[in-house]
């Protein structure tokens, strides 16, 4: 939580100026995703001011921006092109239409966002340790082209002026700081070359180009209950959407938050983020808002500007809706060429290009898993991207461990004894009969578990099938080390277990 009284005096005058950049920066990120939407501008910007401020103030990590996003922005696309049908069938067009519409939206918004609060307070943020690095790196290199991707579309129709410009300003933002850190290199690209471009009447497209700024001067976001909230059609119509849009921020967040701790060298706290993400969502839904997430682009601004504190992301949020309420004028003049050079830098920044030098020591498993995520991340989204890599490094692993195995010795009174090392499950489970020589087995058998672990049902079943051998040919055969919980749900073997004081306690996966 933000506390003015135990900020650290040394903080304030980066994270101000940082905050300052990062506000500017989110005007075109947020005016863009509320046109892939079919929303008003307006919307996108309220999002960035309210989801910005409260995970600023509570979120699980300082420093880190949020607002509208691509990702949470392509799966409301398929929402509105519902909601618009059945509104148009409905009678609904011009005005009536769009403010139909954007019910649904914030609808979504407060459903994701509850879905989001209920992560966190059931403390589930603590499965992005799940993602593997290799998915890791794949996600950072695959939103690295993504963010770069999405500023190409700004070059239609420009002349040279567009690229002399977008060069310069990545110019200013990569020699500057060899010099000074004073001020943030891409504050003084925005002002240097907005200066430049309005006093010798350059002919690029500004930010006023792309929506009139002007037209929403004086105005705040204003509270309304969706009237889709009472709906129960609505709530069955938004929910699958909600549901995605949850998951989406949630992965998208909480990776964030996973890339900024590995920058910063702190860790911060994944359930928090949930809390806050969930809870400006809510907000959001009730202050005609649309749904977001973090935003690793301008998140990286922030950091590599010296943003380090929770300043920065309220002055982020503040400065913005100042700007748009009060000082639209200036924002309608800035360049749309010196925001795209920004963005170009926080690409080649976010890109982990010494992922290429791992590569050749990687096991093919770990590297198939990180180009894959990277080429689904550009193709498709960050959810199911991230998925699969976290099932493909799963059934990697499953399969390398797929496999138990057995050392045996003849003890003084000719008995056999089998001791097994390794996972016992459904990978291991179809091979673990391989390990037995039951027609030359002598009389006597001993199976010790002491260092293998069984792990699920298909393992306690396999022990059952090889008890059976055991008996069918008239064998004596005695099972050492099981857990309790493993004894209780055997069958046929339960009767042969011996009942050893350093037996272990683990429990075992298994559909009671």
């Amino acid at each position: 939580m933000f506390d003015i009284r135990r900020y650290k005096n040394s903080n304030w005058k980066n994270d101000i100026l940082s905050g300052l950049v990062v506000a500017v920066a989110l005007v075109p990120e947020a005016i863009a995703f509320s046109f892939i939407v079919d929303v008003s501008p307006i919307v996108g910007l309220y999002t960035a001011f309210i989801l910005g401020l409260i995970t600023a103030l509570i979120g699980g990590k300082p420093g880190m921006i949020s607002g509208a996003t691509g990702s949470v922005a392509v799966v409301l696309v398929g929402l509105t092109l519902e909601a618009s049908a059945l509104l148009q069938s409905k009678g609904l067009s011009g005005d009536d239409l769009a403010f139909g519409i954007l019910g649904y939206i914030t609808l979504s918004a407060i459903l994701a966002g509850a879905i989001q609060i209920a992560f966190g307070v059931l403390k589930l943020g603590k499965f992005i340790r799940l993602v593997p690095q290799p998915a890791m790196y794949g996600f950072v290199n695959g939103l690295a082209i993504v963010i770069a991707k999405a500023q190409f579309k700004f070059f239609d129709n420009q002349g040279i002026e567009m690229y002399l410009l977008v060069a310069v300003t990545m110019l200013i933002m990569y020699l500057l700081p060899k010099y000074t850190k004073a001020v943030p290199s891409g504050l003084v690209a925005i002002v240097v070359l907005t200066i430049g471009v309005y006093f010798l009447h350059v002919n690029t497209i500004t930010v006023g180009d792309l929506a009139n700024l002007s037209e929403f001067k004086g105005k705040f976001p204003e509270f309304s209950i969706p009237q889709t909230l009472f709906s129960f059609e609505a709530i069955k119509m938004v929910l699958p959407y909600a549901v995605i849009v949850a998951l989406v921020g949630l992965i998208e967040s909480l990776l964030t938050l996973s890339v900024l701790d590995e920058m910063s060298g702190t860790r911060g706290s994944a359930n928090k983020e949930c809390i806050a993400l969930g809870s400006g969502n809510v907000a959001c839904g009730l202050f005609g808002g649309m749904p977001g997430c973090a935003m690793i682009g301008q998140s990286i601004i922030n950091f590599t500007s010296g943003g380090l504190g929770r300043l920065s992301g309220v002055t982020a949020a503040i400065g913005l809706m100042v700007l748009v309420a009060t000082f639209t004028d200036l924002l309608n003049i800035i360049p749309v060429a010196v925001l795209v050079g920004i963005m170009f830098m926080v690409s080649i920044g976010t890109f982990e290009w010494s992922s290429f030098s791992h590569l050749k020591y990687m096991p093919r498993t770990d590297a198939f898993v990180m180009v894959a995520v990277t080429i689904i991340t550009i193709f498709e989204d960050l959810a199911i991207a991230v998925i699969a890599g976290v099932i493909i490094s799963a059934l990697a692993f499953a399969w390398k461990h797929a496999r138990i195995y057995a050392r045996t010795h003849t003890e003084d009174d000719g008995t056999k004894v089998y001791e097994l090392d390794g996972p016992l499950f459904f990978g291991s489970a179809t091979t673990f009969s391989d390990v037995f020589d039951v027609e030359n087995d002598p009389q006597k058998v001993v199976i010790d578990f002491k260092n293998a672990r069984v792990m699920d049902s298909s393992g306690v079943e396999a022990i059952d099938t090889i008890t059976k051998k055991y008996e069918d040919t008239g064998k004596s055969l005695l099972l050492r080390h099981l857990s309790p919980d493993c004894k209780a749900i055997l069958k046929k073997a339960g009767p042969h277990c011996s009942y050893e004081e350093d037996d272990p306690t683990y429990k075992v996966a298994y559909n009671y």
